[in-house]
Formats: structure tokens, C-alpha cells, sequence
């Protein structure tokens, strides 16, 4: 039997799976099982499938069938140009958060960056291979994060820039930073069962909801910020789309300036950045 002809033969088992692509999401697993990359499998479509490799496709088609998304099963993540690791025990990094990115490097170089919840390290390790040049400190309260995080570090070859450091927010952290960036948990409670499934399933619940209203990790981030923020240092957060008033009023509140929100994409808000002029 060659890819083509397996692939045909198990896509029904995916019409009830969530997807933009039934075809598309079985040549990507197609192309892992067969090491190749995803980009290159319709080259592959006439090769011979043999029992090994049948066997690991159906498996994964399984894992498909449960909903988990194709990154979680392959356990890979394009972001801002990069493939880097995820699993289980980090939130897979989203284009939402590419806002993020996009309105780091419109500063231009930071010499001392902070990461705080750094998860896969997709922000820091993405402004790191971008400034080279930067001192980055990525932080996170889990150990297990933490090492997909070194893995991605060694995979870009960053070592040298990069420190990995097991925090909760600033708890360990010393020094003074001219960027801190975040991606917080920021899923109110009251939200949670409306999240899709491959969501809530398979992306670690204390990356997604801080189990109150959604803010509170940015209370502590915020009000604590200027304590490690070097003069006309920067303070940038993502946001979900109906928080940017509240956390631009909780800026305000702990004394920021050139308080701004950011739109995605979509024209949602997304970012709010602050100065901290003292």
C-alpha cells in the first residue's frame, strides 16, 4: 500500500474531529511518520507505507480522533518562522501571540530582556535569535516547561544569551530589565467550559486560567513591573480581547506611561504596553 492510498482509506475516521483540513492534517502526520517535511509529503504520496510505519500513522490518527491537535502530536509548532518543541506541559504558542513579538522588535534591540511564564520559550527565545546581541532571562513556576523551553534554547542555538530560571512571576528574579514581555494566564473560570476542547484538552490548565476573573496575574505583574524595569524600561502583556481597558487602567494605576493597546490580526486587542518612566 503506498501514503495515498492509506490516506484515502482512514480520512472518514476524521469527519467528526474539528478541523480546517481533514487532508491537510493526515500529510502532515503522513510526512512525520515518514520523516520528511510536511511541506515536501505530496512527493511522497506513491511511496510504499511499510508495517512500522502503518502502525505509527494509525496511532496517530487515534490521537487525531481524540481531538489532540496535530502539533500536540507531533509535538511541534511553527511560530514567527521557527519550529520549536511543544508538549503536554506547555501552551502551544499561537499567531496571536506573533502581536506580541511584532511589537517587541518595533522597539528596536533591548540589551536585557525578561520572559515571565516563558512556557516552550517561544517569546523569549524568538527575541533572543532576533536581537542577538540581548541578555534574555526566561522564567516559569514549572520544571517541566522548563525543559522544553532548554530543549528549543539548544535546538536555535541561543545558549549564550538565554537563562532558564524556575520563578512564580518575579519571585526569583533579580536585576533590572529594559523589556518584560508576558503571555499570562488570562481565561477567566466563568469561560472555561465554553473553550474548544482541543484547548482545555490538551494545553496545560495553569497557562490558561489564573481560576478567578482573568486578571489577576496581571495585577501582580504590573504592580511589581517597575520594581525590575530599568528607566523608560517597557512593560508589554498579551491580552485577551475584552481585557484591554481593564489592564491599561491597572498600568495606569501602578504609575506606567505611553500606556498603548495593540490590535491582532483580526482587529481585536491583544497588547497593551506601558513605560515606566521612573
Amino acid at each position: 500500500m503506498i501514503w495515498q492510498e492509506l490516506i484515502l482509506a482512514v480520512r472518514h475516521r476524521l469527519s467528526r474531529v474539528k478541523t480546517e483540513d481533514v487532508m491537510r492534517d493526515l500529510r502532515i502526520l503522513a510526512a512525520h511518520v515518514s520523516q520528511v517535511d510536511a511541506s515536501r509529503m505530496t512527493l511522497h504520496m506513491h511511496d510504499e507505507v511499510t508495517e512500522k510505519q502503518r502502525e505509527h500513522f494509525k496511532l496517530l490518527v487515534n490521537r487525531r480522533m481524540s481531538n489532540m491537535p496535530i502539533s500536540k502530536i507531533i509535538q511541534k509548532r511553527l511560530f514567527w518562522g521557527r519550529e520549536f518543541e511543544v508538549d503536554l506541559n506547555v501552551l502551544d504558542p499561537r499567531g496571536d501571540t506573533e502581536t506580541l513579538i511584532a511589537a517587541c522588535l518595533k522597539l528596536g534591540p533591548q540589551d536585557k530582556v525578561l520572559d515571565l511564564g516563558t512556557g516552550s520559550g517561544a517569546i523569549g527565545l524568538t527575541l533572543t535569535a532576533e536581537w542577538p546581541l540581548a541578555d534574555v532571562m526566561c522564567t516559569d513556576i514549572s520544571d517541566e516547561a522548563l525543559d522544553v523551553a532548554r530543549l528549543n534554547m539548544k535546538s536555535f542555538d541561543v545558549a549564550d544569551g538565554v537563562r532558564l530560571l524556575r520563578s512564580d512571576w518575579f519571585e526569583a528574579v533579580e536585576g533590572r530589565f529594559d523589556l518584560i514581555v508576558s503571555n499570562p494566564p488570562y481565561i477567566a473560570l466563568e469561560e472555561w467550559d465554553g473553550l474548544d476542547f482541543e484547548v482545555r484538552g490538551f494545553d496545560p490548565r495553569m497557562a490558561l486560567t489564573d481560576e478567578a476573573d482573568g486578571l489577576s496575574c496581571y495585577r501582580v505583574i504590573v504592580a511589581q513591573a517597575g520594581a525590575y524595569l530599568e528607566k523608560d524600561g517597557h512593560l508589554m502583556v498579551e491580552i485577551g480581547h475584552a481585557q484591554g481597558r481593564d489592564v491599561q487602567d491597572l498600568y495606569a494605576a501602578a504609575g506606567f506611561t505611553q500606556i498603548t493597546c495593540l490590535p491582532d490580526l483580526a482587529g481585536r486587542d491583544r497588547v497593551v504596553s506601558g513605560v515606566w518612566a521612573f
